[in-house]
């Protein structure tokens, strides 16, 4: 679980509370401050697009374990946190991560003849070491556990 805060900040458009990035995790369940917005999803025409809060409502966002094991199917959500001049916020995210020694690999039924595995097969100590490694904003951690088809 992490909780973060976001103080108000005089030039918003000089920093971000978080840089665009996916998840490591498995899914992603977040309380957001239902006093002001502040997270943005990068959207299928390659905008960002503010996820408004609702009063009583959790946002869920897939990560990139779930990615891996529908085998492309289901898409880690690429986001980013960002400040405001006018209002401090806070929200909080709780995470469903595998254990480290899980091996991750395309669910059966998802990859096969016709449908051969998008990713190999890793261990999510693997997979999470290798996040930690790098900055949040480069390409997508999962290209680098493609298959060579």
């Amino acid at each position: 679980m992490a909780v973060n805060f976001y103080p108000r900040c005089p030039e918003p458009e000089l920093t971000y509370g978080l840089p665009a990035h996916t998840d490591p995790n498995a899914l992603t369940v977040l309380l957001q401050d239902p006093r002001a917005a502040g997270l943005q999803v990068l959207g299928p025409s390659g905008r960002w697009v503010a996820v408004d809060p609702r009063p009583e409502a959790l946002v869920v966002n897939v990560g990139d374990q779930m990615q891996a094991l529908s085998n492309g199917r289901y898409r880690s959500v690429w986001h980013r946190a960002v400040v405001s001049s006018e209002r401090e916020r806070l929200s909080v995210a709780s995470f469903l991560c595998p254990c480290r020694s899980a091996v991750i690999e395309s669910a059966e039924g998802l990859a096969g003849r016709h449908s051969p595995a998008v990713y190999r097969s890793f261990t999510y100590e693997e997979y999470y070491r290798k996040f930690w490694t790098r900055n949040l904003d480069q390409e997508h951690l999962l290209e680098l556990f493609k298959n060579n088809n």
